[in-house]
């Protein structure tokens, strides 16, 4: 797996290599740009697909779990909406993972409550999932992701599970994960249900990508949403899949003890 130390490494020794070899041969200057342009592209690709692991490792898909497991996931809750993909979830007997915002928790500590106590589990998605997080410090994306866990912690749970926001890793990022012992959660089926505007054509995407071990990527925050989940999971029921959190699917902790 290539990753960021590698990436840089193979840098700065290409760039050694063209220094000495242009002192018996001048180089021309824009030869020195193109491992430079090669290394920009590879981390702007790296950070913004989280399935990569180019900054930090990341948990996408189980390709060795028993029978026809997938699970199913929801970020940016909980809204509003979420009491209806929690009332679809139990009319269907299928558990998913939140990856609760905090802001979004203190404003809806209610939902976030009936979340817990209808058995399905719950990760951190940062404090404010701010766009311009790549461009914090690291003290900044720390309390991002410490002030979550501390108001999640206020139901009696320290979660271990954290999704990046929109999937973007960054050294900063990978500094504080390290630190804080989170699981990084990606998923190998991106619904795009918060770009797609027809339903039909997000319900095809997952369709087609469905397979046993996958992690699906939904978001609980629009009525477009809640109807590609009622198709997804009458889906599910035909074709003999079992919906299960993303904890239970890698068969890792959910919460510290």
């Amino acid at each position: 797996m290539l990753t960021h130390k590698i990436n840089t490494g193979f840098l700065l020794a290409v760039i050694f290599l063209l220094a000495v070899f242009s002192i018996f041969n001048p180089l021309p200057w824009w030869l020195f740009g193109l491992p430079i342009l090669l290394w920009f592209t590879i981390a702007a690709l790296g950070s913004a697909f989280v399935q990569s692991g180019y900054h930090i490792k990341t948990l996408n898909k189980n390709l060795k779990t028993p029978g026809r497991q997938i699970a199913i996931t929801f970020d940016d809750g909980p809204t509003p909406e979420t009491p209806k993909v929690l009332a679809l979830l139990k009319k269907y007997n299928t558990k998913a993972t939140f990856f609760c915002i905090g802001q979004q928790i203190e404003k809806h500590p209610d939902i976030f409550k009936t979340i817990i106590e209808e058995g399905h589990t719950v990760g951190n998605h940062t404090f404010t999932h701010s766009p311009k997080m790549g461009f914090f410090s690291v003290q900044k994306v720390m309390d991002e992701v410490t002030f979550t866990d501390r108001i999640i912690k206020n139901y009696g749970l320290k979660p271990l599970l954290f999704r990046p926001p929109y999937g973007v890793t960054h050294p900063n990022l990978s500094k504080v994960l390290k630190q804080t012992c989170h699981y990084v959660i990606g998923w190998n089926i991106r619904s795009l249900d918060t770009v797609i505007k027809q339903e039909q054509k997000i319900f095809m995407r997952i369709k087609k990508r469905l397979a046993p071990g996958s992690i699906i990527l939904l978001h609980d925050t629009s009525q477009k949403t809640i109807n590609v989940l009622e198709q997804l999971l009458i889906l599910l029921q035909q074709e003999k899949y079992n919906a299960v959190t993303v904890n239970e699917l890698l068969n890792i902790p959910a919460y510290e003890e």
